[in-house]
């Protein structure tokens, strides 16, 4: 099976709104070069001249009303191994074909559909109406499939007639057997194999030995996804807390061994106990960082066993991770200590009970405005990093400017805040920070502003700025 336009058949089929007729030219967009090019379009987009490789600007000169999105490689690739298991439903043996095409072993699974050209016609059918454009053909080898998916204008036709490019051969290759007058792959069948192999070298010859069937070529199949979950069946129902504990100690080591096999932390866990009056109750876990150690993990589980109802008493206990991420061991020596996990299992603790997008941390922003220097992120979907660089040195606390009456570029000697009088002790500055004309914030239109550090003889030590262009005095900052 080849899907010569399976990243913008993804998208036109699945009915995006803002595109009003799947009939009107259509391309998925990439950048390469330096400049936007078109990655894949729909056959409306080729009659109107438009071809893949070709500059997006180009494309719109020539059909101003072209519809465009840009190209997601990941979403498409996730696509075709939605295609992968749907043709399992022909044979249990379905492999990828690079990026845009799938293989099936077939034999011995046509008879189940009358025959292979009967299988054959119900794949294209189910392709259309899924609205996937797919060129679908049987052979004894893979070469020969290959080859006439991409290149045959009929699925009968002999593949000798096909041109050498069928084969599957680089593009160096193709053009040197082009310049020799060897346009087909009869052409090629026809010279001598020592001729040949001496001339264009063993490529070649692997290429159309594994088309002609001289050469074997396997189907490597896709393999399924790990299935990240556990389960034990009880000869007797149980009904303590400690009992059910136990048994989601001995399910925590197996899922983790699993999880440790295949490098990854589960992220989400959910315990399922099943009671023999076939109801069920669920236990959801929500770490926060991937996790694969059964003794930090079984821990957080207490609070949500101890809420379960067991009635009559729980006969199964399944557990699952529900979401996994990749998690690589560290490697730990004498000058460098692990990181504790302290700070996340609390961060577990209490997310389970108040959200955890609810607990944040602050991370450095890139941005000399005070206000911006900062970035409030979830603490569970993040990791302390970076840090702030300034010249000189900024308040523990933020605020509101609060405006005071004062007058002249210096700070004044004395002054009113927060009802209360203050008498500057020691000033420090000016430091003046300009605005960022590039982002849209109306507290900073106004103009430049310039910052002291004023220590008051009553022990407050304040963040004041001046602003020349509109004069005036604000406190914004209280250092500790």
């Amino acid at each position: 099976m080849w899907f010569p336009r399976l990243p913008s058949d993804r998208v036109l089929r699945a009915g995006l709104g803002h595109i009003a007729d799947n009939n009107r030219p259509f391309a998925l967009i990439h950048h390469e070069k330096n400049t936007d090019r078109i990655y894949c379009l729909n056959p409306a987009a080729e009659a109107q001249g438009l071809h893949r490789g070709m500059g997006f600007s180009d494309a719109r000169a020539y059909c101003p009303d072209l519809q465009s999105e840009p190209a997601d490689k990941i979403a498409d690739a996730k696509f075709l191994h939605t295609l992968a298991r749907w043709g399992k439903r022909y044979c249990p043996w379905v492999g990828l074909d690079g990026t845009d095409g799938l293989m099936l072993n077939i034999a011995g699974a046509a008879h189940l559909f009358g025959g292979e050209a009967k299988m054959l016609n119900d794949m294209r059918h189910s392709l259309a109406r899924a609205g996937v454009k797919g060129r679908v053909a049987a052979a004894d080898t893979r070469g020969a499939a290959w080859a006439l998916t991409h290149y045959a204008r009929t699925y009968t036709e002999d593949i000798t007639s096909l041109p050498v490019a069928a084969l599957r051969l680089d593009a160096k290759s193709d053009t040197s057997l082009q310049r020799l007058g060897l346009r087909t792959i009869g052409d090629l069948l026809a010279l001598p194999r020592a001729t040949l192999a001496r001339r264009f070298g063993p490529d070649v010859m692997l290429r159309l030995d594994q088309a002609m069937g001289a050469q074997d070529e396997v189907i490597a199949p896709l393999g399924e996804a790990p299935h990240y979950s556990v389960r034990m069946t009880l000869p007797d129902p149980i009904g303590l807390v400690a009992d059910v504990m136990m048994g989601t100690e001995r399910l925590l080591v197996r899922l983790c061994d699993k999880l440790k096999a295949q490098d990854m932390g589960a992220r989400q866990l959910q315990l399922t106990l099943r009671r023999v009056d076939q109801g069920a109750q669920q236990v959801e876990l929500r770490l926060a960082a991937p996790m694969r150690d059964a003794a930090r993990i079984l821990p957080l589980f207490t609070r949500g066993v101890d809420a379960v109802d067991a009635g009559y008493g729980i006969d199964q206990l399944r557990l699952e991770a529900t979401q996994v991420e990749r998690l690589l061991d560290a490697q730990i020596n004498a000058s460098k200590a692990s990181r504790p996990d302290g700070l996340e299992d609390l961060i577990t603790r209490l997310g389970n009970r108040i959200g955890l997008d609810n607990i944040q941390r602050f991370l450095p922003a890139d941005s000399h405005i005070p206000e911006r220097s900062f970035q409030s992120v979830p603490a569970a979907y993040s990791s302390p990093s970076g840090s702030w660089a300034s010249l000189h040195s900024r308040p523990l606390r933020l605020f509101t400017p609060e405006p005071i009456a004062a007058v002249g570029s210096k700070p004044p000697v004395q002054f009113r805040w927060r009802r209360m009088s203050l008498t500057t002790g020691r000033a420090t500055g000016p430091e003046r920070i300009a605005p960022e004309w590039w982002l849209p914030d109306d507290n900073w239109r106004s103009g430049v502003r310039d910052y002291w550090k004023v220590d008051t003889r009553e022990g407050r030590r304040l963040w004041l700025f001046y602003t020349p262009q509109n004069p005036s005095w604000f406190v914004q900052g209280e250092f500790a």
